[in-house]
């Protein structure tokens, strides 16, 4: 019996821990440059570019919380798209293989890659990249939909509350302040 080994370069990011420093609610700057050293090119995000670490819709944070083990990965990605250095497929490929790089969870990295796809809708995907796509969201749609459906629906009944309780605050506190914004999207 013969068995056949793929030899795989070794590809991390390099240097030091990230370092960042919040701009707004929203928004993180990279102080220190970020290396990731890929199987032939190297890419270096430099001090100063703007995340918002992983776009993640509102519904989907108690899964995937904006940052944790894939923050770098996330900043990577960001990084890519804004300045077009590899194709938008390219770009999410990394994505996928930094998250397994750096240990996220089997179902956890391909459902983040099927959602960075469907955010790309698919741009320069071959066929077999769009099945392996359709097998991935299929599932995770299914898998999710309770649980996401659930939370979109307190989510609601929490900007409701928020209403009234601004309503009150503005009839008894006369505040000038606007009411709030739903915020269903992102955090």
């Amino acid at each position: 019996m013969r068995c056949a080994f793929r030899e795989e370069r070794v590809v991390a990011f390099v240097g030091s821990g990230l370092v960042v420093e919040e701009i707004d609610a929203k928004f993180w700057r990279v102080v220190e440059p970020l290396v990731y050293q890929g199987d032939s090119q190297e890419f270096v995000i430099p001090a100063g570019f703007r995340t918002d670490f992983a776009s993640v819709p509102r519904a989907l944070v108690w899964l995937v919380p904006r940052y944790g083990a894939y923050t770098r990965a996330a900043i990577l990605h960001d990084y890519l798209r804004d300045t077009h250095q590899v194709s938008i497929a390219d770009a999410d490929g990394i994505f996928r293989r930094c998250l397994r790089e750096l240990g996220v969870s089997v179902p956890r990295y391909w459902m983040m890659w099927a959602g960075v796809r469907l955010a790309s809708r698919l741009r320069g995907a071959s066929f077999g990249a769009v099945v392996t796509w359709v097998l991935i969201a299929v599932p995770s749609v299914l898998f999710l939909a309770i649980p996401v459906t659930v939370v979109q629906v307190f989510l609601v009944l929490f900007w409701f509350v928020e209403l009234i309780f601004w309503g009150l605050a503005r009839v008894f506190a006369r505040t000038a302040t606007p009411p709030p914004q739903p915020q269903m999207k992102t955090a």
